[in-house]
């Protein structure tokens, strides 16, 4: 009796399971799941919620500064300027540093028609505009102006990539405030345009301006709520509806061929157009679309602050919307909206942390940014564990010597500060430039990176067909 010999077998190669994906993944793994009736039904009861925190704000979140409403509508407002700015840089990846010249546009194309003292006002005596809904009625010329003039700077200049793109874009937003600055005869120059129409409804004797109106302080001690409710609330309100229609609307194209299009121009465009993707088309899309979104968040900027000049529109309002989409994620359509809370919110909160202009808080500010930026960037080194013990040891020394000779430097410019800040809130454009060298760093893809869903889905194919020990022998 012979004994069997077990049929050799082949080994393939086995890739170990994904360890346990990360929280986001599984929330949006718990989402994408859901049916279409079962996502409103989640989504709708979020908005209501998120709707009235002017009215009942939770504790600690408020601003001393600054009325909470008004603050909130500005979040509203940058949260559409970062949806509109998503679309260039994160989706089709197309570096835009003039993005604010879109805002201007919008902002006064309103003014312009609507203000007191512009020279093409419409709402005056035999005007084409009621002054009642003059802004309302601007609302969808300032998106058409804006969109066109993506259009104008785009067909010439797309053909560009990279940094030349980059530094057009910023030439345009430069000349759009160069104008509205020396036009005077038009813009009013460095004066600008004041008395902006707004929204005319809801009058009353308490209102005399109506519910959209500056005038309209509230009751802040009424148990009604909508007593309590001024014009910065109405204007959070009316911003919440732009965003949600914006985000159906951008979130219906990314899902199309006009999405699709735009991850492979943004992934490697010599690769799109040699699958045959007209890739001039797409980036002039994305760019009319940016645009427009643009000028929407200008005409509600000008609406609500009711006044506009060209100060609001240089270069580095321009790097602060940039700001809000690389921290928020780029191509993540509810990352940059967590990029545009972040911008607006954290300064005017620190606005009532006042600074004392004296060496000792100086060298305060010296031992607080040593610690945290030590900090960041020794966690940045143990991303190196793999290396041996000698080398974890000298990247490990020349971290901490960056970050030491980094964080030096910054409590240095906070020492040596000429007292021209007087609070925390006036440094923002410090803290979020230092935030983007912590994230470049750190976490390049930003707080809330967009899914690779190729990457994903060739894992799951993966997992399907992965090869298993197989006897040679049963092999067809």
């Amino acid at each position: 009796m012979t004994r069997s010999t077990p049929a050799p077998t082949a080994i393939l190669p086995v890739l170990p399971d994904d360890p346990r994906p990360p929280l986001g993944d599984r929330i949006r793994g718990w989402w994408e799941g859901l049916t279409r009736p079962a996502q409103w039904a989640v989504g709708v009861p979020i908005i209501l919620l998120l709707a009235l925190l002017p009215l009942f704000p939770p504790p600690g979140i408020a601003t001393t500064n600054n009325d909470f409403s008004v603050v909130m509508a500005q979040v509203a407002m940058y949260c559409l300027v970062a949806i509109g700015l998503n679309v260039v840089v994160g989706q089709a990846g197309l570096l835009d540093l003039g993005y604010v010249g879109f805002f201007a546009v919008g902002a006064y194309t309103v003014s312009l028609l609507t203000s007191k003292n512009s020279p093409w006002n419409a709402t005056g005596p035999g005007g084409w505009l009621d002054s009642r809904w003059a802004w309302l009625a601007c609302l969808p010329i300032a998106v058409a102006v804006a969109a066109i003039s993506g259009v104008v700077l785009g067909m010439p200049t797309l053909r560009l990539r990279g940094d030349y793109l980059a530094i057009v874009t910023l030439g345009f937003g430069e000349i759009v405030r160069l104008l509205a600055d020396n036009l005077n005869e038009i813009t009013n120059g460095s004066l600008g345009l004041s008395e902006v129409a707004h929204p005319e409804v809801g009058q009353s004797a308490a209102k005399p301006g109506g519910l959209f109106s500056q005038g309209n302080l509230g009751k802040h001690d009424s148990l009604n709520p909508l007593e309590r409710a001024n014009y910065g609330t109405w204007w959070y309100w009316l911003g919440i509806v732009l965003v949600v229609g914006m985000l159906l609307i951008v979130g219906n194209l990314e899902r199309s061929r006009v999405g699709r299009a735009w991850v492979a121009i943004r992934e490697d465009e010599d690769a799109a157009e040699i699958m045959g993707v007209p890739t001039f088309k797409y980036k002039l899309w994305a760019f009319l679309i940016g645009a427009a979104v643009g000028g929407m968040s200008g005409a509600m900027y000008a609406g609500q602050v009711g006044f506009v000049n060209p100060t609001k529109f240089d270069v580095i309002n321009s790097m602060l919307f940039l700001c809000a989409v690389v921290i928020g994620g780029q191509g993540n359509k509810l990352g940059v909206l967590v990029g545009a809370f972040i911008i607006t919110y954290v300064p005017l909160r620190l606005s009532s942390v006042h600074l004392v202009h004296d060496t000792t808080t100086g060298w305060i500010f010296v031992a607080i940014s040593v610690a945290v930026f030590v900090a960041l960037l020794v966690v940045r080194s143990l991303v190196a564990q793999r290396l041996p013990r000698w080398a974890q040891l000298v990247l490990s020394t020349v971290v901490v010597l960056v970050g030491l000779a980094g964080a030096l430097l910054l409590g240095s410019v906070l020492v040596l500060l000429p007292g021209g800040a007087q609070n925390l809130g006036d440094l923002k454009y410090l803290y979020f430039g230092i935030a983007l060298v912590v994230m470049m760093i750190l976490r390049p893809q930003g707080l809330f990176p967009v899914r690779q869903k190729l990457l994903a889905y060739g894992r799951q194919v993966y997992r399907a067909v992965r090869p298993v020990r197989v006897p040679v022998g049963a092999r067809g």
